[in-house]
């Protein structure tokens, strides 16, 4: 039997070797008494009555010690910001504390649910990487672009004073999930080893095309108003004109994450495979090849992110003939090495900003409301965490039955914003109140500028805001 075979039965593919052991040292019993394929899951069943088995003892003995190790149940407590987070959120975020490999969890206060681990969720789990609780879109990340151009265009913003800002966005990304650059950008990303993976080997080509490219959903490219009341990032206080982007490691990151959420399901104890709720936080231990490959590839994701944002501000401030004063980025679908107490620990922030002490990032609202730039506080029990956003307060079906665009066009109006394009899954109103959402963790980060969006460039949909 091979490898795919023994999978398919249910043994388990980190103990596939022993199976095979067991297989090979079986070869001389009576074919008459011993069929494999009814053997097997039989062990597999009731593993604890072979453990003596003179073959098969060692399989059936790792069975018991994965079975043991999966059902104990640490005590994971969780803090949590904001109010009215939704049920389904919190249900999503009690399943995570029930992983045997997790340590610590917080739950931030634009929470709302995701694949496996709630849209701003933190999990802190030992030596061990859940796949999903990174995200589909990995390194997924905020630019903001302080400038020297000219506010005065934006304060007006009416579209004949803004014909550059309008034109470098349209013309300085693409939008769309499988949008490309019919010719690609170059940057040192592209020049490391992308053969550290057969995954990240398959998408490097793609990743090529898509360097530069900004994706759909809620991702966004925008011109704002940057206010600093005080002087800040090596910048005297006043109104400058910035650049705000939000996207990720494109479609190179979502097939690293189907890969090896793929091997997670493989590598877990069957009853997390089989549990509806368990199955999307399958993890991978560091110790293990496939742990150790996960942590590579997605580490090359981020760096491709940042990649990604830096040659779509660069195209687009050309085109508008400005240049660079200051830059403020971070992720917030990542995980990091970081140590917490007594404890070294895998931190999963899934939609979630670092805030560790002095620590500097960007927190978006929505294509009418304020972002912040915000410096961390450095409070232990949200490991070191904050929102990433608002937050969706309904899905993007719901969205579109709710809303139709003649109210949100005057909304935009009134507030000064022209869409260039975007969805109506986007509007304001399928969001939290962002100034609500810092409110509640007042004690996570300082906000110490405020970005007021005005020109905006998202993947438009069928409907048109123009309409």
């Amino acid at each position: 039997m091979n490898k795919k075979q023994l999978v398919r039965l249910g043994v388990p593919a980190d103990l596939v070797p022993l199976a095979v052991a067991g297989l090979h040292a079986a070869s001389g019993r009576d074919r008459a008494d011993f069929r494999a394929k009814r053997f097997l899951p039989r062990l597999l069943e009731q593993p604890e009555l072979f453990v003596a088995d003179p073959d098969f003892g060692p399989l059936a003995a790792a069975i018991v010690a994965e079975a043991q190790q999966a059902s104990v149940v640490h005590e994971v407590r969780y803090r949590s910001w904001g109010v009215d987070l939704d049920p389904a959120s919190i249900g999503q975020m009690e399943t995570a504390c029930r992983l045997p490999v997790a340590r610590a969890a917080a739950l931030m206060p634009d929470a709302h649910v995701g694949y496996g681990l709630p849209i701003g969720g933190v999990l802190a789990c030992e030596n061990a990487v859940v796949p999903y609780a990174v995200g589909v879109d990995i390194a997924c990340r905020m630019r903001l672009t302080v400038t020297d151009l000219p506010a005065e265009p934006l304060e007006r913003n009416e579209a004949s004073d803004c014909e550059r800002f309008d034109r470098a966005l349209e013309k300085g990304t693409k939008f769309g999930a499988g949008e490309s650059w019919s010719r690609p950008f170059d940057h040192p990303v592209l020049d490391e080893d992308w053969t550290i993976t057969a995954v990240t080997r398959e998408v490097r080509d793609r990743a090529v095309g898509q360097l530069g490219t900004s994706g759909s959903g809620n991702h966004f490219v925008e011109w704002g108003l940057l206010e600093l009341e005080q002087p800040e990032l090596g910048l005297e206080a006043g109104r400058y004109v910035a650049l705000l982007s939000h996207s990720g490691s494109r479609g190179a990151g979502a097939r690293v994450c189907q890969r090896y959420s793929d091997l997670a399901r493989q590598a877990v104890p069957q009853r997390i495979r089989d549990d509806p709720q368990l199955r999307h936080l399958a993890w991978l231990s560091l110790d293990d090849q496939r742990g150790h490959e996960y942590w590579e590839a997605m580490e090359l994701m981020g760096r491709y992110a940042a990649a990604n944002h830096q040659v779509i501000h660069e195209q687009v401030l050309a085109r508008a003939g400005g240049q660079s004063l200051a830059v403020v980025e971070n992720h917030h679908n990542f995980a990091w090495k970081e140590r917490h107490g007594d404890r070294d620990l895998i931190v999963h922030r899934k939609g979630a900003t670092p805030a560790g002490a002095g620590v500097l990032g960007v927190i978006p609202g929505t294509m009418a409301d304020s972002a912040y730039v915000v410096r961390g506080k450095g409070e232990p029990t949200s490991l070191l965490s904050a929102s990433h956003g608002a937050g969706r307060r309904m899905s993007r079906t719901a969205a579109r039955k709710a809303y139709t665009w003649s109210p949100w066009r005057d909304h935009l109006k009134h507030k000064r914003v022209r869409l260039l394009a975007g969805g109506l899954d986007e509007v304001p109103g399928v969001y939290k109140e962002i100034d609500q959402v810092m409110a509640a963790q007042r004690d996570l980060v300082e906000p110490i500028a405020r970005f007021t969006p005005r020109i905006v460039m998202m993947c438009g949909d069928d409907s048109r805001a123009e309409d």
